[in-house]
């Protein structure tokens, strides 16, 4: 590699005034093997370009030539491939990237290690070199082949130092001094050399000539120490005087801190008692109105609640560390929880006491509701429970358990009461709902309870579905009876259509909707008002709670009670759902009561319930009321339904008279009836859609009856039901063809036709403009007759196979009916 370097300096540098300072042998990555050499190259003229040269072997191979050249300052990056282990790979990137392999990793780390030097000393930008070993880039070549390969031009180029701008003026100007400087070197050299020696003999004259000055210097420095020793003694007696003082100002100093000390605990102790005092310390007022205060005065009250927020805030204080360690604080505390439990035990007894005391007096008028269909008022009673409301959350935070026992007492208690009243106010809503109280309201309350023949009359009605006994039943009895044997037990289509409007008993079901809406009435603000009391003396609102006042308790595997955490919300449902635990009951009973009179009431119970249920849920959706009464709600959609279905079952048991042969048919006619009054109940009700439901069921009813008269196509089926086989069927003499053309000779396309235009006048009549639901009723009966009539017409075919006899009228001329009908009006 040397003499390749030798001969390239010789044969292609110095040519160009260029030295070659280090060599490597590669080829291009990636391709077939064709060796090159990479040259490192400085010009020898100023100013130094630093250059990369690529040079190969000529195609013959006898000379090297220059190929392709790079200025250093154009190289932007070195990339040696890998730090750490061997890699005789790496990249120059230039304008862009040159991937080189060398022939052996020493090659191409001195090369590297080249490049380095030359970026660091001749170039301001610096070239990036990654993957480059530190030691490698501060280090000089190692020994062996890299550094034969460097030679001793890269020693010279380390040694090599460039003279400052003022050196080669300085130089410049003892040039022209001596015109013989560049031609005579060596006469100006020893010039120079005179020159050197005249300075050395006068430096060492004036060396000598100062030694007097010298030898006045030293006595100066002698004199210098010993005043310095002097001074240094004169420290040392104040250092020590200092130190006497200090001693004495570090025993001051320390008194001052302890006296610091001292008051900063004296300042400490005495917030802390303060705060003792401020937190801990009950008034005796408080304490006397917690043993004694009295109760049942809104002054004694109004103490005794001051006095119990008081106690609380004592017993709730945060203490700091170390207080419950105090005596006088366990003393405190001690007197704080015999105050509680003193002043918990007399509340609850007072509120024991003004329990009893107002059902006492609420039952005292009783007597004065039932007869008129009223139920009591509790606004008194929770007027005077109210005071105290902050007690009870006071004894809800304080002492749980008797707070849970308490509202189990008012539960028990009000439960009983409610359930007093409200059996006696049903009662006294079934007697005039049968109509046996028109005359003497007042004698029901005068009799004794256990007595009243009024109440042995409904005691039957009483029960857990509602359901009522059977037709032995004596209230029965009376409602016939006071009715005067105006209609059945059960009224229907049929019954109305034997009478006219004016027969009708108005009165008598506008009697039971006033009743009825007088219970609802009743009812509702009677329990809005208990659960608003219910919330506000017990202080429940939305917040969890641990606590079971109803007496709903769990049991776990060993079969001890425990409660299980329900919300307060929770705690109101349940508390209302005991004390009302009756309401629904006697409800489901009243509207059986009211079924049994008149099947048509489940109507009006329909529309006043589901009014009554939406005004609920608009006030609480969650409420007691409006759960209680959509439970109720869905018994008397299930009455309603059951009417319905009742009339339909009667228009299906109907006879009709043989004689009969045209006219219109009585259910017919009691539909329009039926619409009438249905109208006049449902008139902007919530429930409108029920109706029209009922009126699409009724409608179908009605048309698919009208066609299962015809005694003789009835007759026709019943024979092949029988067992007679239908082609068999005209050979029966009450079935023969001249039977079928005598029936049909009686319903020609004009009667038919006068038919439909009647009952579309009557349906128009009793159906809603606003829901357009004369066109949907109209095409379903037009639907319905298309039905009936290809089944008419199947049966003849099936029947009377041949004999050529069809109906008067074509499906298309019952369509043309029927618009022609729905046009015209």
């Amino acid at each position: 590699m040397t003499a390749i370097k030798h001969a390239l300096q010789r044969d292609i540098f110095t040519p160009n005034d260029e030295r070659l300072l280090s060599i490597v042998n590669v080829c291009k990555a990636g391709k077939k093997k064709k060796n090159c050499f990479l040259c490192a190259t400085v010009t020898t003229e100023r100013p130094v370009q630093v250059k990369v040269v690529k040079v190969k072997k000529s195609d013959k191979g006898d000379f090297y030539k220059r190929q392709m050249a790079w200025e250093l300052r154009d190289l932007a990056e070195v990339d040696a491939k890998d730090a750490t282990k061997e890699n005789p790979e790496f990249d120059l990137h230039f304008e862009k990237v040159y991937r080189w392999v060398a022939s052996s990793t020493a090659e191409k780390n001195s090369f590297i290690s080249c490049i380095w030097k030359l970026n660091q000393r001749y170039l301001r930008k610096k070239v990036e070199f990654v993957n480059v070993s530190a030691q490698l880039l501060e280090e000089s070549v190692p020994s062996g082949e890299s550094q034969s390969v460097a030679g001793g031009d890269e020693d010279t180029l380390d040694d090599y130092q460039e003279l400052n701008a003022r050196e080669e003026q300085d130089i410049e100007n003892m040039m022209e001094v001596c015109e013989y400087a560049i031609s005579n070197a060596e006469a100006f050299a020893e010039k120079l050399s005179r020159e050197l020696q005249v300075l050395d003999g006068a430096n060492i004259q004036s060396i000598m000539a100062s030694e007097k000055q010298v030898n006045i210097l030293m006595q100066l420095l002698d004199e210098a120490l010993t005043e310095v020793d002097t001074i240094e003694a004169k420290l040392l007696s104040y250092e020590e005087m200092l130190q006497s003082v200090k001693e004495q100002m570090d025993q001051i100093s320390q008194s001052n801190r302890l006296i610091q000390i001292s008051n900063t605990n004296n300042s400490k102790l005495l917030d802390e008692i303060q705060f003792l005092v401020n937190y801990m310390d009950l008034s005796k007022g408080h304490i006397r109105a917690l043993q004694e205060g009295d109760l049942s005065t809104p002054k004694g009250i109004e103490a005794c609640i001051n006095a119990s927020e008081a106690l609380l805030q004592c017993m709730n204080v945060a203490l700091r560390p170390g207080h419950d360690k105090l005596t006088a604080v366990k003393q405190q505390q001690s007197l704080f929880n015999d105050l509680r439990g003193i002043f918990a035990r007399r509340l609850t007894n007072h509120l024991n006491n003004v329990f009893v005391q107002q059902g006492h007096d609420q039952s005292s008028t009783l007597s004065q509701h039932t007869a008129e269909l009223t139920l009591p008022k509790h606004n008194p009673l929770h007027r005077d429970l109210l005071r105290y409301a902050k007690l009870m959350e006071w004894l809800k935070n304080t002492q749980r358990e008797k707070y849970e026992g308490l509202s189990r007492t008012y539960v028990d208690y009000m439960t009983r009461l409610y359930e007093r009243e409200i059996k006696d106010f049903f009662e006294v809503a079934k007697i005039k709902m049968a109509g046996t109280t028109k005359e003497g309201k007042g004698k029901f309350a005068t009799l004794p309870r256990k007595e009243s023949a009024l109440k042995q009359e409904t005691e039957s009605l009483h029960g857990s579905s509602g359901k009522l006994t059977g037709s032995t039943s004596s209230l029965n009895k009376l409602a016939v009876s006071s009715s005067n044997s105006r209609r059945s037990q059960s009224s229907s289509l049929l019954d109305m259509g034997n009478m006219s409007a004016s027969d009708l008993d108005v009165a008598d079901r506008t009697k039971f909707d006033k009743i009825f809406e007088q219970v609802l009435s009743e009812l509702e603000p009677l329990c809005l008002a208990e659960q608003d009391f219910i919330s506000k003396f017990f202080k429940l609102q939305q917040q969890p709670a641990l606590a079971q006042v109803c007496g709903e308790n769990t049991d776990d595997s060993d079969g001890a009670a425990h409660s299980r955490p329900v919300s307060e919300k929770d705690m109101v449902r349940q508390m209302m759902n005991k004390i009302f635990q009756s309401i629904e009951t006697e409800l489901n009973s009243l509207i059986a009561l009211g079924d049994k009179i008149d099947s048509f009431n489940s109507l009006y119970m329909l529309v006043k319930m589901s009014h009554h249920v939406w005004t609920a849920e608009n006030v609480d959706p969650a409420s007691y009321l409006s759960t209680t009464l959509g439970n109720v709600l869905v018994t008397v959609k299930r009455n309603f339904d059951k009417c319905i279905s009742g009339q339909i079952k009667q228009m299906e048991d109907v006879k009709i008279s043989k004689k009969s042969k045209v006219g219109i048919l009585p259910f017919v006619t009691s539909f329009e009836e039926f619409a009438e009054l249905a109208e006049t109940i449902f008139r902007n009700a919530e429930r409108r859609g029920d109706l029209d439901k009922a009126y699409i069921k009724l409608i179908r009813a009605v048309f698919m009856n009208a066609n299962i008269i015809n005694h003789f196509f009835e007759g026709v089926e019943a024979r092949v039901a029988q067992g007679v086989r239908e082609e068999e069927v005209s050979y029966q003499l009450a079935f023969n063809k001249q039977e079928l053309r005598k029936v049909i000779k009686e319903y020609p396309g004009k009667e038919v036709k006068k038919g439909l235009d009647n009952l579309y006048k009557k349906v128009d009549k009793h159906l809603c403009e606003e829901e357009s639901l004369l066109q949907v009723v109209w095409h379903s009966m037009q639907d319905e007759f298309i039905r009936q009539y290809k089944h008419f017409e199947g049966l003849i075919n099936r029947c009377y196979p041949g004999s050529g006899i069809t109906m008067d009228f074509t499906i298309q001329d019952m369509l043309e009916y029927f618009s022609s009908i729905a046009q015209s009006h």
